[in-house]
Order: C-alpha cells, then sequence, then structure tokens
C-alpha cells in the first residue's frame, strides 16, 4: 500500500480547447481540473477511481465552490495542488489551489464536497476499506 498522504499535486498544459477566443481558459474548466487532481490524489493513494466505485464508493459533487484570482491562458502550465480536508462517513471534502507553475501566480481556490451514494442513487455509508484509507491519507482513523 502507498504511503499515507493529506496533499496531491498534478501538473499540466493548458490545451486550446479550453480556452475562449482570446485564449483565456474558461471558467468552467476549473472544475473539470478539480476532478483531475481528485481523482489523481485517490489513484495517488493505491485505489484508482474506477476500482472505489467497483467497491461501492460512488461520489457525486453535492458543493462546490471557486474563487478566481488570475487567469490561466493557452499553453500556460499549471498546477492542481489537491488536499484531502474532510472524511465523514458519508462524505469527504477536498480543497485546490490551482497554480501558474512559472510565476507561481495564484489562480483558483476551490472546495468540493462529495457525498457517498449507493447504485441507486441514494446517500450511503462509504464502504468501510476506502473510508479507512482515506482518513490514513489524512493521518487520522485505521
Amino acid at each position: 500500500m502507498s504511503a499515507p498522504v493529506a496533499h496531491f499535486d498534478v501538473e499540466f498544459r493548458v490545451r486550446y480547447a479550453e480556452t475562449d477566443q482570446m485564449g483565456v481558459v474558461y471558467h468552467s474548466e476549473y472544475l473539470v481540473w478539480c476532478e483531475v487532481g481528485r481523482t489523481e490524489f485517490i489513484r495517488s493513494l493505491g485505489l484508482p477511481y474506477a476500482e472505489m466505485e467497483r467497491r461501492g464508493a460512488l461520489l457525486a459533487v453535492a458543493d462546490a465552490s471557486l474563487r478566481y484570482h488570475a487567469s490561466a491562458r493557452y499553453d500556460d502550465l499549471v498546477r492542481v495542488e489537491t488536499t484531502l480536508t474532510a472524511v465523514k462517513s458519508r462524505a469527504i471534502t477536498f480543497d485546490y489551489l490551482i497554480r501558474h507553475v512559472q510565476s507561481g501566480a495564484r489562480l483558483v481556490t476551490a472546495r468540493t464536497m462529495l457525498v457517498s451514494l449507493d447504485r441507486g442513487g441514494r446517500p450511503a455509508p462509504l464502504p468501510a476499506d476506502v473510508r479507512e484509507l482515506l482518513e490514513r491519507a489524512m493521518g487520522g482513523g485505521a
């Protein structure tokens, strides 16, 4: 099993399709980048998202907030810094800091709260093994 972490970074270049006519990243793309950060964070724990779903952990975004500080542009190298900040029986929360890699400028700060659902789409407890893995990542739990 991978070593516990509470934080994970992923870097990539802004693609042309993510920008508007002026080459500025369209605002909704930052939510997509949060998803990239979140799924790569969970993968870094040794649990690919698809496997987590096979184990019965179906997560849906129930709340999302973003604060825009500066714009990313086509071909910029950006970093999504993802931190797991809360694990509860039926919900998990992630914080994100999206930065311009070369300048270090803060582009967006964000938070998402995801709820665990059963296959029928109803709220359900996180599977025990998934919850324990996430709690260990935060330095607590089993």
